[in-house]
């Protein structure tokens, strides 16, 4: 059992100053890290739509690049030269 007499807490009297406590500016000792914000459903259809767009203008330019290369072989004078010359037999050995 415990021993010795109870402490009693004393009242100032009304006439006396009190002390006031300082306040910790500090913050907590460990910060918590705030949970990242939910994206909305229309930022995800919208990025959707977005890349949707992308690779339609892609393919598009893509076929007519193609078109364009396949149709008409432009070759240069220094080519054209070379694609008309003759070709030498090859030395035998």
């Amino acid at each position: 059992m415990a021993q010795g007499k109870f402490k009693v807490k004393s009242k100032l009297p009304a006439g006396a100053k009190t002390k006031k406590k300082q306040q910790k500016n500090k913050g907590k000792a460990v910060a918590k890290r705030p949970n990242a914000p939910v994206k909305s459903k229309t930022a995800a259809e919208r990025n959707k739509m977005k890349m949707n767009v992308t690779k339609m203008v892609n393919a598009a330019a893509e076929q007519q690049i193609r078109a364009l290369a396949s149709n008409t072989p432009q070759l240069s004078a220094a080519q054209q030269r070379v694609a008309a010359a003759p070709t030498a037999p090859a030395p035998a050995k």
